[in-house]
């Protein structure tokens, strides 16, 4: 979790608010785009049938890149019902140690960019050589 505050925060414009004074949400111009969920009846253990206290949601490019991530063999993704249709993934948060913080990186990156403004995004890939990601 101090990996992913940190490359978060990195981000330009990105604010984080603490909800229930533990949960962090972080934000790009007031746009969510990955927050640790309180407990909800979508996400249970599947061991014991309690609803998840531990699980983070990153927005992603497009449900065709949600359908790759969550159908990766390692089982790191996931989504629930409440999520059909729409570009987001969860993780639990124990299964942040199952990727590297390349990987961590990338995610949190990717998810800022969904909801980033695009010149603020433009700027930003420019700085760090990969211009192609936004898009008109």
């Amino acid at each position: 979790m101090a990996d992913l505050d940190e490359l978060a925060l990195a981000l330009p414009q990105t604010t984080k608010e603490l909800w229930d004074e533990e949960r962090p949400a972080y934000k790009v111009h007031g746009k969510l785009y990955c927050f640790h969920r309180g407990r909800r009846p979508d996400a249970k253990d599947p061991e014991t049938g309690e609803r998840l206290s531990d699980v983070l949601m990153f927005r992603v490019a497009d449900v065709g890149v949600k359908e790759i991530m969550v159908a990766d063999d390692r089982g790191v993704f996931f989504t629930t019902p409440h999520f059909n249709g729409y570009p987001a993934v969860l993780v639990r948060i124990p299964d942040l140690e199952r990727i590297d913080r390349d990987e961590l990186e990338e995610l949190v990156v990717e998810a800022w960019l969904t909801r980033a403004q695009k010149r603020v995004a433009r700027a930003w890939l420019a700085e760090h050589g990969a211009e192609e990601h936004v898009s008109d």
